[in-house]
């Protein structure tokens, strides 16, 4: 099944993972991202960080786009109350994943649909439990070579090649990836913006 787009649609992110889900969906969507100041706040714990990061990435592109319905994400790794965000270089990303190997984490998603012409605003949070395999510093170096850390929380990507380091996922597989889609079909559904056709074989 897919989908057809009612509403004129932003989503405020340059995440080539998350144009790929809506675009497998078959949405018409317009990409325009705006950098914002993505450093977490004194004692702010991880769901009101995500939460905040999404609507405050939708609020820097709305007044561009004040008749658009405006999508925006945001991911981190989390252990505890402590975020992981995009490692700054290799070595970083090797500490990183050591800290994940042979534990439990929670990756969150804050998700933000805004319409100012609609008047709406609408701020939700996805959690996600990953268990990492239990693997040694060699395996973490070899797999930072590969050039996949750097621009992902926690400094590793579940849909490429860092597959090998999960060994199970209890919840939304896609939240990991950066963007969950029963709720931001859900969302986007209920507000008219989209509504499903179907397709033609």
């Amino acid at each position: 099944m897919m989908y057809h787009t009612l509403k004129p649609l932003v989503l405020a992110s340059n995440s080539p993972r998350r144009k790929a889900f809506l675009d497998d969906l078959g949405l018409n969507v317009t990409i325009w991202a705006r950098d914002i100041d993505e450093t977490p706040l004194p004692g702010e714990n991880p769901q009101h960080y995500v939460e905040r990061m999404a609507l405050e990435k939708a609020l820097a592109v709305k007044n561009r786009f004040s008749q658009h319905y405006v999508l925006a994400a945001d991911t981190a790794v989390c252990i505890g109350d402590t975020i992981l965000g995009k490692p700054a270089d290799d070595e970083e990303a090797v500490v990183m994943l050591l800290s994940l190997a042979g534990r439990v984490h929670l990756v969150r998603s804050g998700i933000c649909l805004l319409s100012e012409a609609e008047g709406v605003q609408i701020v939700h949070s996805v959690a996600t439990e990953v268990r990492f395999a239990d693997f040694d510093e060699a395996v973490a170096r070899a797999y930072v070579c590969e050039g996949e850390s750097l621009d992902k929380a926690g400094g590793y990507g579940i849909q490429g090649k860092g597959a090998f380091l999960v060994e199970h996922v209890a919840g939304s597989y896609t939240n990991v990836v950066g963007l969950p889609l029963v709720e931001v079909v859900a969302f986007l559904t209920q507000q008219g913006v989209i509504i499903p056709v179907r397709g033609t074989k």
